[in-house]
């Protein structure tokens, strides 16, 4: 190998390198963003939350079609937030790459409000979601929601749905 090619190959492997470490950058930003922002939900703080959500934000539930919007995404959150006043999101997995990240969600609170139009029974609930988060430019853009609604729906009914 000539010394040229020797220094070429190492221009790549220190290219390949340096995107390494700026797509490891970005990965550990945007689960760092996930992180803080599901503590300011764990604090009530909804205006933190929706102020780290893209204009154009667009949140996905399981079942229904998209809904666009920081609004929509207050309004799922208030309503959640009044039927569960102590509801509190534990994260149990994360898996991140570039522009992505993946949770598994431990969700338990106790049912003080209305909720979908169940009056309060005062029951504990504990259930598992999956949430799914794309970034963009520091902003959350797209969120994918599959929770374990079945079993919420059974602790609140008794089993008597």
């Amino acid at each position: 190998m000539t010394s040229d090619q020797i220094g070429t190959d190492q221009i790549g492997t220190e290219r390949i390198s340096t995107e390494q470490t700026a797509t490891e950058q970005m990965t550990a930003a945007n689960v760092a963003l996930i992180r803080s922002t599901l503590d300011a939900f764990n604090a009530g703080d909804f205006d933190t939350c929706v102020a780290r959500l893209s204009p154009d934000f667009v949140m996905n539930l399981a079942g229904l079609p998209p809904m666009p919007g920081p609004d929509v995404w207050r309004h799922g959150a208030d309503l959640i937030r009044r039927a569960f006043p102590d509801l509190h999101a534990q994260i149990d997995d994360v898996v991140a790459a570039g522009d992505e990240v993946a949770l598994r969600l431990t969700f338990r609170g106790t049912h003080l409000g209305d909720y979908l139009g169940l009056p309060a029974t005062g029951r504990a609930i504990s259930y598992v979601s999956h949430e799914f988060y794309r970034i963009a430019g520091g902003l959350i853009t797209e969120e994918w929601i599959c929770s374990d609604t079945a079993t919420m729906q059974s602790q609140l009914t008794g089993g008597d749905a």
